[in-house]
C-alpha cells in the first residue's frame, strides 16, 4: 500500500425535504449500484463517507495516492463506464453546487490546520 491521503469536498442539496430523503434513501448500504462502488475502490479510494447536515455534505475520503489515477485517465475511466454515467446524473438532480463554485458538483476544500502539525 502507498501513501494515503485525505481528501474532503462539499457540494450542497437541493432544500427540499422529499428531495433530501430520496438522496439519503440512494445512499443507504446497498443503494449505489455496485458498479460505482467497484469503480470508487478501483481509484485506490480505502474509505469513503458522506456526513451532512441540513442541505449541506462534506465527503471525507481516503485514498492510497499510488493506486489512484490522474485526473485525465479519472474521467476517461468514467466517461467509458454507464454505471457511474448515470450515477453522476441522477445524483446531481440532487445536487446544487456552491455559490462559489458553480461549475463544481462536489468541490474540494482545503486543509488549513492539523493538530499533528501544533507545538
Amino acid at each position: 500500500m502507498g501513501e494515503i491521503v485525505r481528501r474532503c469536498f462539499m457540494v450542497d442539496l437541493v432544500d427540499e425535504p422529499d428531495s433530501i430523503a430520496r438522496y439519503r434513501e440512494w445512499h443507504k448500504p446497498g443503494g449505489p449500484p455496485q458498479a460505482v462502488s467497484d469503480a470508487i475502490r478501483a481509484d485506490g479510494v480505502t474509505d469513503l463517507q458522506i456526513w451532512m447536515i441540513g442541505d449541506r455534505m462534506v465527503m471525507i475520503m481516503e485514498q492510497d495516492i499510488a493506486l489512484a489515477p490522474d485526473g485525465a485517465t479519472k474521467r476517461a475511466q468514467d466517461a467509458a463506464n454507464p454505471d457511474v454515467q448515470a450515477w453522476d446524473a441522477l445524483m446531481r438532480t440532487f445536487q446544487r453546487p456552491l455559490p462559489f463554485a458553480p461549475n463544481v458538483t462536489w468541490a474540494e476544500m482545503e486543509r488549513i490546520y492539523a493538530l499533528d502539525e501544533q507545538p
